[in-house]
């Protein structure tokens, strides 16, 4: 499946600039701590009150998941701008060949 940019690589670098993104980034590194917070509270809670080993590591795969997905959201304009990258590589490169 090809993944389709809509926006142009300026439209991405402008955002990226912009004022709403940065308070994305804010908000997003907000859920991090957060989510970090949570987990070290489970190392100490676990410490004290012995859990199921199970429940912890559920908990702790949970929390580690939406970590990661707050990486992946902090990554996408980055991602996006690469996938529009490649696909100038690809297109200048189909023109040289009709060349």
């Amino acid at each position: 499946m090809e993944v389709v940019i809509g926006a142009t690589r300026t439209q991405i670098e402008e955002f990226l600039e912009s004022v709403l993104w940065n308070d994305i980034v804010t908000e997003l590194n907000i859920w991090k701590l957060g989510f970090e917070q949570e987990m070290m509270s489970i190392v100490d809670d676990a410490a004290d009150n012995n859990p199921s080993t199970a429940s912890v590591l559920l908990h702790m795969g949970d929390l580690n998941g939406r970590s990661r997905a707050v990486d992946y959201m902090l990554s996408m304009p980055n991602v996006f701008l690469d996938i529009l990258e490649t696909q100038k590589e690809e297109d200048d490169a189909r023109a040289d060949e009709e060349d």
